[in-house]
C-alpha cells in the first residue's frame, strides 16, 4: 500500500519504538511517587519537558504533557478562557479549525462565552479584515490553527499576533500539523498557548503536549487533579512522552524535500486542469508543502478514495476526526464552497517514507480514475 495520509497519522519511528519499549521496562514508576523508582520517572519527565521546550523555544515551566492533541486543545483553550473571564467573555476563531477546538468552544458557550467564527479567503487564509472587525472590548482569546490539516494553508500568525497584542487579547494556536516540519520557535515567542501531538511526528499515539505561557494563571478544567501541576489527571505516560520527544528530535534534524513531491504531483494533474479543483494559497510561503487538498470535479471524494484504495493508494477525504460523520470538510466550510462541490474533496499528504515514484504513480492513477468516472457510459 502506498501511504498518502500522513496528515492523519504517521507510523512509529523505530528509535521511538525502541525508547518506548526500553522505558516501559526500566522507567515504569509513577512520577508522583516519592520512592526511587518514582523519582527516576520524574527525572525522565523533567528531561523530556526541557527538551521539548528547547524545540519550541519556550520556557519549560509552561509545557504540560497530555494524552494527545485533542486533550491539549480542550484543556488549554478552556483554561485560558476561564483564567481571563474577568476581562471579557468573547472568543474569536476560524471556521476551519480542528473539531476539538469546536468542542472546547461549545463547552465555553454553555458557560456564557460568546464565540465568533471567521471564514477563509479564497486562498485558504483567515480573512484578516473580518477578523479585526470582529474584535470587541470583550474579546479575551483567539484560537487560530497554524497549518490547516486539510488544505495545508499556513495562517499568518505574526500578523494576527500584532493585531491582538495591541488589544491585550490572548492567542492560542493548534500547531499539531506544523510541529516537526516547520520551526516553531518564532511561533512559540508570540503565542500565549500552543498545541502539539506525538502521532503526527512518528511518535506513539495517546501522547501530546500543550504550552501555556507561565505568566498566565492556570485554571484546571477539573478541580483537584494532581498531575502536570493540576492541569490534568491520570498517571503520566513517561515511556510514551520519552518516545514522543525522541521522534520529534529525529524529525527536526532531517532535511525535508516535500516541495519536489508537491510539484511533481501538481505538474501531472494540472495537465488535466479541467478535471480538478486545487485548494491552496498562491503564496508558497503560506502553503505547507506536505498537504494537498483537491477535488475531482463532479465526482464524490468518497468514491475517489475507495477507487484509489482498491489500487493500493491510501488517501483521505479530510480530517480523520470527521470520518464517519456526515459533515462537510471544515476547510470547505471555511472557504464557503458549495455543498455539492465540497463533497468532491480529497486530501493527499506526504511523509518520511514517500517516494517520488509513488507520487507520480498516484497522480497517474488519479487522472485515470477522474477520466473514467467523468466519462458517460455508452448504452447500446
Amino acid at each position: 500500500m502506498h501511504y498518502f495520509d500522513y496528515a492523519a497519522t504517521t507510523p512509529l519511528h523505530p528509535s521511538a519504538a525502541h525508547v518506548y519499549g526500553e522505558l516501559s521496562q526500566l522507567c515504569y514508576g509513577n512520577t508522583s511517587s516519592l520512592h526511587e523508582v518514582g523519582t527516576e520517572a520524574q527525572n525522565m519527565l523533567s528531561f523530556c519537558r526541557e527538551e521539548l521546550a528547547k524545540m519550541l523555544g519556550v520556557d519549560s515551566a509552561g509545557v504540560y504533557f497530555t494524552a494527545g492533541g485533542t486533550e491539549s486543545n480542550l484543556l488549554s483553550i478552556i483554561s485560558l478562557a476561564k483564567a481571563n473571564r474577568h476581562k471579557g467573555n468573547h472568543i474569536i476563531t476560524t471556521m476551519g479549525e480542528h473539531p476539538s477546538i469546536d468542542s472546547a468552544l461549545e463547552y465555553l458557550k454553555e458557560d456564557g462565552f460568546i464565540v465568533t467564527t471567521i471564514p477563509f479567503t479564497k486562498e485558504g487564509i483567515v480573512n484578516l479584515e473580518l477578523f479585526e472587525n470582529a474584535l470587541t472590548s470583550e474579546t479575551v482569546l483567539a484560537s487560530i490553527q497554524h497549518v490547516n490539516p486539510e488544505i495545508g494553508t499556513i495562517q499568518p500568525l505574526n500578523k494576527i499576533a500584532e493585531i491582538l497584542k495591541e488589544r491585550a487579547i490572548l492567542l492560542h494556536s493548534d500547531c499539531v500539523q506544523s510541529f516537526g516540519k516547520i520551526d516553531l520557535k518564532s511561533i512559540g515567542s508570540i503565542v500565549d498557548g500552543l498545541t502539539i501531538s506525538s502521532h503526527k511526528v512518528y511518535g506513539p499515539k495517546g501522547v501530546g503536549a500543550t504550552y501555556i505561557h507561565p505568566r498566565h494563571r492556570l485554571v484546571p478544567v477539573f478541580p483537584g487533579l494532581v498531575h502536570e501541576s493540576g492541569f490534568r489527571g491520570g498517571t503520566v505516560n513517561v515511556p510514551g512522552i520519552a518516545a514522543f520527544t525522541t521522534a520529534a528530535d529525529h524529525l527536526l534534524k532531517i532535511e525535508h524535500q516535500d516541495k519536489s513531491f508537491r510539484d511533481a504531483f501538481l505538474n501531472k494533474i494540472q495537465k488535466h486542469h479541467e478535471l480538478f479543483t486545487i485548494y491552496q494559497s498562491c503564496n508558497r510561503d503560506l502553503q505547507f508543502q506536505n498537504i494537498i487538498g483537491l477535488g475531482v470535479r463532479n465526482v464524490e471524494g468518497q468514491l475517489i478514495m475507495l477507487e484509489l484504495n482498491r489500487l493500493g493508494f491510501a488517501i483521505s477525504t479530510g480530517s480523520a476526526c470527521q470520518v464517519g460523520k456526515q459533515h462537510t470538510s471544515k476547510a470547505m466550510m471555511a472557504l464557503q464552497v458549495p455543498s455539492q462541490q465540497a463533497r468532491e474533496f480529497i486530501r493527499i499528504s506526504f511523509g518520511q517514507d514517500t517516494t517520488l515514484d509513488s507520487v507520480k504513480k498516484l497522480a497517474d492513477r488519479l487522472i485515470e480514475i477522474a477520466i473514467k468516472t467523468r466519462t458517460p457510459i455508452k448504452v447500446n
